[in-house]
């Protein structure tokens, strides 16, 4: 199957999944007597007036004929109102009437409050993720022009971040090199470590995020008075082309000198050849390595040290 065969298919089945979720596949939307498309036009409706029919036709990318028998039902329950443009004589302008927003508000009511429950059920990172997600596959398909992004930040790490930091590792590793599920544990038990005995002031969690949505880590953790580790550095999809692993590397090695380390040291593996060319360009070097089977794989581990 071809690359533009195997998009069709997630599109369609995408767009099969969003008319279930949404209950378009009824006759009637939240059990309102609409039809989706009377839901859409009664919120055009309520959003604006002064909408002329075909306007708001191509603004739905409706058939002209079916939103005209849409406005007749509307008139005839007196919940739509006509009236002359002052710019056009010959065409009339559309509004709802106080009946019209009577009918509409507990739809809107009723729409709202389902999709808060759904989202109710995803926390704060996860809900970041969706919005960024939903963003950006609005941008694609509309052709439209992306909007300008805010700039990533880098913040100390807060409740709640630890545990993007265990389920990304465990998944990008997953996907990106074919590690099982020990690896995820291994993760686990540092971050656990980490929380455990934190010392501020000498260790540090460095989290970057974007409009709330994390996209990447790197910790500091004390190992002796005179030597740092580097820990759990990870960039994450969304993330990946804006510099961000060298930025989180390069603040916690200015960590690190701050808490007055001597040196920094990392444990890696060589497959991981980006990770690797920053450390390198940071001034880090190879001291050790050795060959070992972790997480279902036949590895070389690499110790790096880059002297304060």
């Amino acid at each position: 199957m071809s690359d533009l065969a195997d998009a069709v298919a997630a599109l369609r089945r995408f767009n099969r999944f969003h008319t279930r979720l949404v209950g378009a596949l009824g006759g009637s939307l939240l059990g309102s007597g609409f039809t989706l498309t009377e839901a859409r036009v009664l919120y055009e409706l309520a959003r604006r007036d002064g909408w002329l029919a075909g306007d708001l036709a191509k603004e739905l990318g409706l058939d002209p004929a079916y939103l005209s028998r849409i406005l007749k039902r509307f008139a005839a329950e007196a919940w739509l109102l006509r009236a002359r443009s002052a710019a056009d004589g010959r065409a009339l302008t559309l509004r709802l009437s106080e009946a019209g927003h009577a009918v509409f508000r507990p739809l809107d009511e009723a729409s709202q409050a389902e999709a808060a429950e759904r989202l109710r059920a995803l926390d704060e990172t996860a809900r970041g993720r969706l919005v960024a997600a939903l963003a950006e596959a609005e941008t694609l398909l509309s052709g439209a022009a992306p909007a300008q992004a805010s700039a990533p930040i880098i913040r100390p790490h807060r409740p709640g971040d630890i545990g993007w930091v265990i389920s990304t590792h465990g998944r990008i590793y997953a996907e990106d090199y074919g590690w099982d599920i020990g690896f995820e544990a291994f993760v686990a038990e540092i971050a656990a470590g980490f929380l455990r005995s934190f010392r501020p002031g000498l260790e540090q969690g460095l989290i970057a995020e974007r409009d709330g949505q994390i996209l990447g880590s790197a910790f500091v953790m004390r190992e002796s008075d005179e030597t740092a580790k580097l820990r759990m550095v990870i960039v994450d999809r969304p993330g990946r082309g804006l510099g961000l692993g060298k930025a989180l590397v390069r603040e916690a090695i200015g960590f690190a000198r701050a808490a007055g380390y001597r040196r920094m040291q990392l444990w890696t593996n060589d497959i991981l050849h980006a990770a690797r060319a920053i450390y390198v360009a940071e001034g880090f070097r190879l001291i050790a390595e050795e060959k070992h089977h972790s997480f279902g794989q036949d590895l070389v581990g690499q110790n790096w040290e880059l002297v304060l």
